[in-house]
């Protein structure tokens, strides 16, 4: 099907609750945490070799990027081959520019911050500024008419996950299911977001359609869904 837009994977690691974090502060993140749980970290590398595979076109959001330490001296990021798009406002500081644009192939910032530690920077980088609201529709066209990106694989947070989907920006659901439960209400799930409460809200509802469901190593699974 021709589109005039890119084709958009949601590609996540999540407990078997839906948890995409272990808890409700920035200091809990799966990454951190799921190697120091027994039971949890012996199949872990499962994800982390599915990741590699995913488009060379990856977005995520600032807060993302902080959270996990690209702002320090040790930021985990080395993807000299993945171009990232990184929508950010406020958590990128000068320094997490740098280094995202040190250890990728190239930066796309999407922002509304006109005074962004990006705008001083230009090499490796192309930003791409909205005055008042992202309009993620505008941008997956831009992405693939202006810049030649076919495919992007999204990581993101709930929040975001949400938006997307119910917006119908996700073509494919790509993820992983670790054997852990978390729990938590306001622990950030697959897809956050506004709760559904009226007859008409349930138009927002994804319908799926199963691509894959894989059995991995240590009680992970791995399941690739269609978005109908």
């Amino acid at each position: 099907m021709k589109r005039g837009r890119t084709f958009n994977t949601l590609f996540m690691l999540a407990s078997l609750d839906g948890k995409i974090s272990t808890g409700d502060v920035d200091k809990r993140d799966v990454d951190k945490d799921f190697p120091r749980i027994k039971g949890v970290k012996e199949g872990l590398h499962q994800y982390y070799a599915l990741e590699k595979k995913t488009d060379l076109h990856s977005l995520n959001t600032g807060r993302v990027m902080a959270k996990i330490g690209v702002n320090t001296d040790k930021c985990p990021i080395n993807c000299p081959r993945v171009n990232f798009i990184i929508v950010d406002n406020k958590y990128l500081k000068k320094k997490g520019v740098a280094n995202l644009i040190k250890n990728t192939k190239k930066l796309y910032l999407v922002t509304t911050n006109k005074n962004h530690p990006a705008f001083k920077v230009k090499d490796k980088l192309e930003l791409i500024y909205y005055p008042n609201k992202i309009d993620f529709k505008d941008l997956f066209k831009k992405l693939k008419q202006k810049y030649k990106i076919n495919h992007v694989t999204i990581q993101s947070g709930g929040t975001l996950n949400a938006s997307l989907v119910r917006n119908g920006l996700i073509d494919r659901i790509s993820f992983v299911i670790a054997p852990a439960l978390i729990g938590g209400k306001d622990t950030s799930t697959l897809m956050d977001g506004k709760s559904l409460r009226t007859e008409q809200d349930l138009k927002q509802i994804k319908a799926l359609k199963l691509r894959k469901c894989e059995k991995l190593k240590n009680s992970y699974l791995y399941i690739v869904y269609d978005v109908i």
